[in-house]
C-alpha cells in the first residue's frame, strides 16, 4: 500500500492478494480521517480494506472509490472503525 497527500486529503493505492491480485484507489479528505478515526491514514485504510475484506471479495470491492462510500454500502462502517 502506498499512500501520498493529494489536494485536500490523501490517495491510498491498495494492491490486495488474491486470485486474482486486485489494485485498488482510494480518495480520503480530510473530514473522513476525522470521522472514521483520525490518526495514521494508512493505519485507517489498512483497517478499512480489513473490513471490507471480511464481507466481501477482493474482486467485489471498488477499484477507485471515496473512503465514505464504504458507508454507503455498509451502513455500520462508522461505528465499525471507531471501535478499532
Amino acid at each position: 500500500m502506498s499512500v501520498r497527500e493529494s489536494g485536500d486529503g490523501w490517495l491510498a493505492e491498495v494492491t490486495v492478494r488474491g486470485d486474482p491480485t486486485t489494485t485498488h484507489r482510494v480518495r480520503i479528505s480530510k473530514a473522513e480521517r476525522e470521522r472514521y478515526g483520525a490518526g495514521d491514514v494508512a493505519e485507517l485504510v489498512r483497517r478499512s480494506f480489513e473490513f471490507l475484506l471480511a464481507r466481501e471479495t477482493n474482486t467485489s470491492v471498488l477499484r477507485e472509490f471515496d473512503l465514505s462510500a464504504i458507508e454507503r454500502y455498509f451502513p455500520e462502517y462508522a461505528r465499525e472503525m471507531k471501535r478499532r
